[in-house]
This record gives structure tokens, sequence and C-alpha cells, in this order.
């Protein structure tokens, strides 16, 4: 394989490829994973793609193959999207050479979780677009694979705006403030309201509604954890296990995008993290501002509501 140019080093090169076939995937890839071999101080490059698509690359590859990590992206990605940062993160501190440097091709599991409703897709849209900040002090050059037979035309447009490679390239905060933007679920009339989200009133609450003890006890630290950046000036619960719901709101605005987002020195979910805890833990967390004013009428911010919803 004829090797291409390696990206500068020190910048995080976040690429886009899009096949609608088995020989277009091919096509795309070797050329990266060939850079990816003789980048030099780098480990060898991995593959995080479709079962299906390894077994493309074994042949493709050859005696190359030997070199290159082979990762069923069933087995990588196995959570939220929140949860893949935390991956990513935590392999690239364990197995990155200097600088973070190191060739990854991915694809997240667009025919399962990723992309099993537009809720759901829109949340790793907004990973794959923070991803450019999340990621920039590193020197990891990542491709995201985009199949058209499992990712359709209007998310693989989404994409498109959230790698720096594509043409149509947006500003993150844009693409997150947009994906924002979309109105949340209103909150039931009958949601049980608390005047504290104590963890033992949250916790007994969460199981009296069908969580398990252990599940009941990460919702109960998820929500003291997003409650610790308050002060908290009420909370609503509501929903049936697992889908339990809890809505915070906070009487202070919080203006970071990557609230939770940023990885800590040691991405492995742990009490004390905030919003990061959050994060890994539920499926949703969603943060918005909260406003004064009748009717969702745009007075004045007030504050901020936080949302994390289980599973």
């Amino acid at each position: 394989m004829t090797a291409q140019p390696a990206a500068t080093p020190g910048t995080f090169d976040h690429r886009m490829s899009v096949s609608a076939t088995d020989e277009g995937f091919v096509a795309a890839v070797l050329p990266f994973l060939a850079e990816g071999l003789a980048a030099a101080e780098e480990p060898p490059p991995v593959a995080i793609v479709a079962p299906d698509k390894l077994d493309l690359l074994r042949d493709a590859l050859g005696a190359d193959a030997a070199h290159v990590g082979l990762v069923p992206h069933t087995d990588w990605y196995t959570g939220s999207a929140a949860n893949a940062i935390a991956r990513a993160a935590g392999h690239l501190a364990a197995h990155a050479g200097p600088g973070g440097r190191l060739h990854l091709l991915m694809e997240p599991v667009w025919n399962g979780r990723a992309g099993r409703s537009p809720r759901e897709s829109a949340e790793w849209i907004r990973y794959e677009a923070l991803a450019n900040l999340l990621f920039a002090p590193t020197a990891t050059t990542a491709m995201c694979v985009y199949d058209t037979r499992t990712a359709g035309s209007v998310l693989i447009e989404a994409a498109r705006r959230a790698h720096p490679d594509s043409g149509v390239y947006a500003d993150p905060l844009r693409v997150a403030a947009e994906l924002d933007a979309v109105p949340l679920p209103p909150t039931p009339a009958d949601a049980h309201r608390l005047a504290d989200p104590a963890p033992d009133a949250v916790r007994s609450w969460a199981a009296g509604r069908g969580l398990g003890a252990a599940d009941a006890e990460l919702f109960a630290t998820a929500v003291a954890e997003a409650a610790s950046l308050g002060p908290v000036t009420g909370a609503l619960l509501w929903g049936e296990a697992p889908g339990c719901v809890c809505e915070l709101l906070l009487a202070r605005r919080l203006d970071d995008p990557l609230a939770g987002f940023v990885p800590p020195p040691s991405p492995e979910a742990a009490p004390g993290q905030g919003l990061w805890f959050a994060r890994q833990v539920c499926a949703y967390v969603d943060v918005r501002d909260a406003y004064a004013g009748a009717d969702g009428r745009l007075d004045a911010v007030v504050g901020t509501t936080v949302r994390l919803q289980y599973a």
C-alpha cells in the first residue's frame, strides 16, 4: 500500500468517509491505514468497524493485517455517545504515541443504538461535532466511516457538518446549539416534586418506579452530581423504569457548552466528577437555559434546567 502524508503533529485530524459498497469502503480506508502504519512514533492503527468490514480489511490488508488493530464496533460502542467519548479518551491515554498520536478508523453502530431514533442519532452527531474541540489538543488522526446502507442520507448530511474535510463543516458549538434548539418533551403535569433532591429521596422514588437497587443508586448519584452545580431551587421526577427522569432547576446559568463532556484525568466514571459522571451514567443529560415568563416566553434567563434520563 502507498502511504499518504501524515497529519501535522499536534493537531486533531478528523476526517469522514462515505461509501455505498464494500469496494468503496476498502478503497477509501486502505490509504488511511497505510498512513497510520507508516507514521513515525505511532503505535499500529486501529480499525473499529462492523464485523463484516473487518473481514474485508483482513483480505485487503494481507500480511499488514497482523499490524492493524481490528475491533468489532459492537465491542467498542457499548453505551451512549458520552460513553464513547470516555472510551476514546481512555484508549488514547493508554495506547497512543506521544501527544496522542494514533490513527483510528471508526464506525458507530448506525444500525444499532446510534441510529435507533432521531433522539439517539442527534446525540451521536453532537459527539461527532464536539470531538473537534474535546480532542483538539491531541495529535490523533481519526476517520469516521459512514455506510449509506446503514446510515441514512439525513444523518450523513448532518455528520458532514461535524467533519472539517467535508466542505460544509460548521462550528461545533453552533451544531450543539442547533441540537439544543429542538424542544424537549414537556414535563408531565403529574411529575413528582421534590424541594431537595437528596440521594435518599431520589433513590427511594426510583426504586418505587421499578429500578433495581444498583440502578436506583446510580441514578440517585447522577442526580446528586448534577445538583452539586446548584443551588437547586426545585426538582421534578417522572417516568417508569428504566426510563426514570429527573429535572433540576439551578439558580445559576451554566454557560459552558462542554460541561460534562471534557474527560477528567481518569475518564472512568466516579462520584465527584459532576456532569461527567451524570453523562456517563444516564442515557441523556440535557442542559438548557431556564427562562422567566409564562407560556415559555423567552423573557430572561433565570437559571438552568438539567434533565437526566436514566435509560
